[in-house]
């Protein structure tokens, strides 16, 4: 128990994980013990830096939760990932922890072996994706090696799986392939992309947008977004009324809390793009070790804030957008017989602003809205029908809220409440997808690897040009 709890909180810390790989990238690269120290120490402080600005941000959004609630006169279940995770680690600590090791060796030998040479780096959410299988399959009646092995195998290959499926849309918004994402919201991303493309054109993009040169500071993307939240936080502070908001602030000015809360808001923002900077300086290049020397071609999968600088005005337009679908969606919920599904601050910002950047990069300002909507229907819809399959926890009130949890955890728990074999088809089908996809598809590969195989082709070309020219 002691070596399985220490595995998983390496595993499930960001910071170590990926400064230990950074680690190993820099010593097969031979570099000097100078810039390994160095390397490995600005990794894991990005990576701190990182999640305090999420910290921050969480800390900004739950009072912000509560006046909607209060405001909106709602009652129902609040999906946060982390509030259920805590639940369910209070009974499933050491399946969990099983699970999350062996996935990550998974994860290794899928990406050593297959096309698919993505290394997923986000550690929280392999804790998450692995507590739900946990779950699920216990809820199932799946015990013993059985839902050790099931769940990782489950679990690894989705951590392979989704950067790939990701990968096309990711080429756009970063202009390259250094990084893929690694989160488990693949679905809403994937969905708002395409989305995008269908009603938008990508020239109009949200990072284009004219102003005047009397509103030039909506120019700097951390004031328009203090903008844009201090509008939010004070119309839902009025909304829910003066007097609730001091309970909330313990005596301070309502209005006075909803403005430090907003601009508090934007500073969580702020903190998360200066650790993703920091930390694409010094992973990016410590990962050509691992791809050269352990997985040819490795690819880092990371965390969704990776991608917001690449689009940061499209980030508050998907929140809002997303958070907006939630809540319309609210008055279907209750005669369709599901959980009332309350908007989630945490998933919607963070799943709901990715969506917006994917939706940015197909179909500009249009796709970054209308696709982060359909991001806000997926993540209040899927968590609502998940909650039948997690067993006395779907009793509590809360539940998973992005996209890949909810249809994982449906699939999984409606094939393996039909029984052990059926769950042990399920894991081998993920498995043989990973090399199927990767084989038929190449888009979905790492772009050096299909490059190379570009050029292959075009010296074949270029060899039956020259010996047609020679027939002739």
């Amino acid at each position: 128990m002691v070596v399985l709890n220490a595995l998983r909180d390496v595993l499930s810390t960001p910071a170590i994980l990926v400064g230990l790989l950074a680690l190993v990238g820099l010593v097969a690269l031979r570099s000097s013990l100078p810039d390994v120290v160095s390397g490995t120490l600005k990794t894991i402080i990005g990576f701190l830096i990182l999640g305090g600005g999420a910290t921050i941000l969480i800390g900004a959004l739950e009072p912000l939760g509560k006046m909607i609630e209060e405001g909106l006169g709602l009652q129902g279940v609040v999906p946060t990932n982390e509030a259920v995770v805590g639940l369910a680690l209070e009974d499933f600590g050491a399946r969990t922890a099983g699970i999350m090791g062996l996935a990550f060796l998974v994860n290794l030998a899928l990406a050593r072996l297959s096309p698919l040479s993505y290394v997923f780096l986000t550690g929280h959410h392999v804790l998450f994706m692995s507590a739900l299988s946990a779950v699920v399959l216990d809820a199932a009646g799946i015990g013993g090696a059985s839902l050790f092995l099931i769940g990782a195998l489950v679990v690894g290959s989705l951590m392979v799986l989704m950067p790939a499926v990701a990968m096309p849309f990711v080429r756009k918004i970063t202009g390259g392939e250094d990084i893929a994402v690694g989160h488990f919201g693949t679905l809403g991303y994937v969905t708002s992309a395409l989305v995008g493309r269908a009603v938008g054109d990508p020239e109009k993009s949200t990072e284009d947008v004219r102003v005047p040169r009397s509103l030039s500071f909506f120019r700097d993307n951390l004031v328009s977004t203090a903008v844009a939240m201090l509008l939010v936080y004070l119309l839902f502070a009025i909304v829910a009324g003066p007097g609730f908001v001091s309970g909330l602030s313990e005596g301070t000015n309502p209005f006075v809390y909803a403005i430090v809360q907003a601009l508090t808001f934007a500073a969580g923002v702020w903190v998360i793009l200066v650790g993703v900077r920091m930390i694409l300086g010094e992973l990016v290049p410590a990962f050509e070790g691992i791809s050269q020397k352990i997985i040819p071609n490795a690819v880092p999968a990371l965390d969704i804030p990776v991608i917001f600088p690449y689009a940061p005005t499209a980030v508050p337009i998907g929140f809002l957008a997303s958070t907006a679908a939630g809540v319309i969606a609210l008055p279907v919920l209750g005669p369709l017989g599901l959980a009332l599904i309350i908007p989630g601050m945490v998933p919607h910002f963070f799943v709901g602003g990715g969506a917006g950047v994917f939706g940015n990069a197909t179909g500009g300002r249009r796709g970054a809205v209308l696709g982060a909507f359909a991001n806000g229907l997926i993540i209040t819809f899927l968590p609502a029908l998940l909650l039948g399959y997690l067993g006395q926890l779907g009793l509590a009130n809360t539940t998973f809220g992005d996209s890949d949890f909810a249809w994982a955890g449906i699939m999984l728990g409606f094939v393996a409440e039909a029984g052990v074999v059926f769950a042990w088809i399920l894991a081998a089908l993920f498995v043989v997808l990973v090399f199927v996809l990767g084989y038929l598809f190449p888009v979905l590969r790492p772009r050096h690897e299909t490059a190379e195989e570009d050029a292959a082709e075009g010296e074949v070309a270029e060899a039956e040009s020259a010996e047609h020219g020679r027939t002739t």
